[in-house]
């Protein structure tokens, strides 16, 4: 957390007596509200809303653009939304954006048979947070977090997603096995929060 810590202090020194910026976060997902709230605490108030968002399909930039327009028109103000990949080198970067419906028939252990025939078990994990002032003409901004690292058989608590099947580079431990904190400090969703939270605090 060294760098994280780092980070906030910097932050908190810029935006000194400036009150906290206020964040329309699009998601129904509890496990990433949490983890946005944790990582950004202390610097910016984080309220949720639930939309039913059509699921776009294309590249990563493309998907997370026309989701968050969309998110903007509805909201009608300024608005984050998020959206993640889990990339198989092996498999040309499938299931990428779509790993919400693989791993929703898959599950973690099914994530990892599907690379039982390769023997390059290499993965990144790609997180996307896009935000949109809600003003008409604004270009809706990118904020990108990669984490590298490969597929496993899963080990750890099955309560997040793929953590299970999911360890980093430099690791022994997989997402799900990892404490929150350390998490947090090195995972996909921390890194894309961190740019975006030096975003925000530059335009205070």
């Amino acid at each position: 957390m060294r760098i994280r810590s780092h980070f906030l202090r910097c932050t908190r020194t810029r935006m000194s007596a400036a009150e906290k910026t206020s964040l329309v976060f699009v998601t129904g997902n509890a496990n990433k509200l949490k983890e946005v709230k944790e990582i950004l605490s202390g610097e910016f108030t984080v309220v949720s809303k639930k939309i039913d968002l059509p699921e776009y399909q294309g590249e990563p930039d493309e998907i997370s653009i026309a989701k968050c327009e969309e998110a903007a028109k509805f909201i009608q103000g300024p608005v984050l939304t998020e959206d993640t990949c889990l990339c198989f080198n092996a498999l040309g970067g499938l299931p990428g954006p779509y790993i919400k419906w693989f791993l929703a028939k898959l599950q973690p252990a099914g994530l990892h048979k599907l690379l039982t025939g390769w023997e390059d078990k290499s993965a990144y994990a790609l997180c996307t947070f896009a935000y949109s002032s809600g003003k008409p003409g604004d270009p809706v901004q990118l904020f990108r977090g990669k984490t590298t690292g490969k597929i496993v058989e899963p080990r750890g608590p099955p309560d997040f997603g793929w953590d299970p099947c999911f360890q980093p580079d430099g690791f022994d431990q997989t997402y799900a096995e990892m404490a929150k904190e350390q998490k947090n400090a090195i995972s996909h969703r921390g890194k894309a929060l961190q740019v975006l939270a030096e975003y925000f605090s530059k335009q205070q």
